[in-house]
């Protein structure tokens, strides 16, 4: 099981980002029309661009996948909080 959010460049996205614990959130705006993040990963500088997900993996490592091998790969897990059931 992984934690992933989709950036997609709004404040409700960065503000994800950051409580997943990417640290810090660098956009680079230089073409403002396609904003790209930019993630300290495990092998270097990883690029996301819109739409991409960031993953958070096993070790607390952060690392971009694109949209359409995330949704090969991965299924949406309910949250279940265990205080609920109490």
């Amino acid at each position: 099981m992984v934690e992933a959010v989709q950036f997609v460049d709004t404040e409700e996205s960065i503000l994800e980002l950051s409580e997943l614990g990417l640290d810090p959130v660098r956009i680079d705006y230089a073409d403002a029309d396609s904003p790209i993040l930019k993630i300290k990963t495990l092998e270097g500088l990883m690029i996301a661009t819109k739409g991409d997900y960031i993953i958070k993996g096993v070790q607390g490592e952060f690392y971009p996948c694109k949209p359409d091998v995330f949704a090969e790969t991965y299924e949406e897990a309910e949250y279940l909080n265990i205080l609920d059931s109490i």
